[in-house]
């Protein structure tokens, strides 16, 4: 039997990311646990409305997802405990500038370079629904088919609750392969 909680977001654990974009000529960054696909055309980045890095996103209109792998997960960690309004964290990774014009960490596996197509404003938060302009993907992650091998990419999850880091496990199977109708 299950027990009501209450009204939880347990949806988790979700990919952890490190959101970049523009502050001026030099890059700003944060950690964002709070990523979503919410259409084949569009990406949602929420972020608490005091960050710093929402400003520079509302004035670009352009922002960079970069998936966090566990070789840059104390960088990624570091950016989300400052303030970009009280540190300057533009040297925190090696970065280049997407064709789009978001900055691309180096070292993440797999980033999306997106335009700001609308914000959704909730209490003490913005959402930022994205397009995705370019998605850059380390070689070594990608298979002989030129599709992302998330086996080998391993992105480091975040459950919220706890504040934790996971990390991915093996394959049980492929979607829709399990054709027979289950015994209840």
């Amino acid at each position: 039997m299950k027990k009501n909680i209450g009204s939880k977001l347990a949806l988790y654990p979700t990919p952890i990311t490190v959101v970049g974009a523009m502050n001026g000529d030099r890059p700003t960054w944060t950690l964002v646990g709070h990523t979503g696909i919410i259409g084949h055309d569009r990406v949602l980045v929420s972020l608490a409305a005091p960050h710093f890095i929402n400003g520079c996103v509302k004035e670009t209109k352009k922002l960079s997802i970069n998936l966090v792998s566990e070789e840059i997960l104390p960088q990624a960690d570091y950016v989300g405990s400052v303030s970009g309004n009280k540190t300057d964290k533009s040297d925190v990774f090696a970065y280049e500038m997407g064709e789009a014009g978001a900055p691309v960490i180096c070292g993440s596996p797999l980033t999306l370079e997106c335009s700001v197509a609308d914000i959704y404003q909730t209490p003490n938060f913005e959402s930022f629904i994205c397009t995705i302009d370019n998605t850059y993907v380390s070689e070594e992650h990608l298979g002989a088919d030129g599709k992302i091998d998330y086996n080998t990419l391993k992105p480091v999850l975040f459950e919220f609750p706890t504040y934790q880091y996971l990390k991915t496990g093996g394959v049980i199977g492929k979607c829709l392969s399990f054709k027979k109708n289950p015994e209840k």
